[in-house]
């Protein structure tokens, strides 16, 4: 029985609206574990927390219990009643999530959230084949171009096309240690292909 499907890849490659369209037609819920470390990077710039102490992260979460809300639709983050969703793809949350992600504690906080979730679903990040899941049914990494990918975000919200390529290389250089393949993924450079041919591939390769 299929249970989890990952799907890793590099910022800006197009894990989210490839899972988010993959656990559609699989008819399973789509897991966004990013927007876990988006969350507690805004809780971060809100509070005035630097981002490279972990202990004051830490310590930030057990004051400000954050929580993943996914649904078939999408998901959702909450804190203490609140909803954050709307405040995590920013300008200013693209620049903090990395150096929030590269806390090995923060990470483990992170993995436990996702691991508490109800089984099956379509979960996509960084390490989800590897760190947190390698027990997962089948498991695929995107990547494409530095270059298309920033004309991609570019087209999603406002900024200089060149300017967001140079942020996007220096994200995949802090993120190189936690975002990589699962020996057993398949890879899909996604820089000449579709939203549909995407999806397409991932869904010939799931088992029936």
């Amino acid at each position: 029985m299929l249970v989890i499907v990952t799907i890793d890849g590099v910022a800006a490659s197009g894990k989210s609206s490839v899972a988010a369209r993959v656990a559609q037609q699989l008819n399973l819920p789509f897991v966004s574990s990013g927007l876990l470390y988006r969350a507690v990077a805004r809780l971060a710039l809100k509070h005035d927390v630097p981002t490279q102490d972990q202990e004051a992260l830490l310590r930030l979460l057990d004051s400000h219990a954050l929580e993943l809300r996914p649904y078939a639709q999408g998901n959702e983050v909450w804190c203490e009643g609140e909803d954050l969703t709307h405040e995590l793809h920013t300008a200013e949350v693209d620049a903090a999530v990395s150096r929030v992600a590269q806390h090995s504690q923060l990470r483990a906080w992170v993995n436990e959230q996702l691991r508490a979730l109800p089984e099956p679903f379509v979960v996509e990040g960084r390490d989800m084949g590897t760190a947190v899941f390698p027990q997962a049914s089948v498991k695929f990494y995107l990547t494409a171009s530095a270059r298309v990918r920033a004309e991609r975000r570019a087209g999603e919200r406002t900024g200089d096309v060149d300017a967001v390529e140079a942020a996007l290389r220096e994200r995949d250089r802090h993120d190189a240690a936690q975002s990589r393949p699962a020996p057993d993924a398949l890879l899909l450079d996604t820089s000449n292909l579709s939203l549909d041919e995407v999806v397409s591939c991932i869904l010939k390769a799931v088992p029936a």
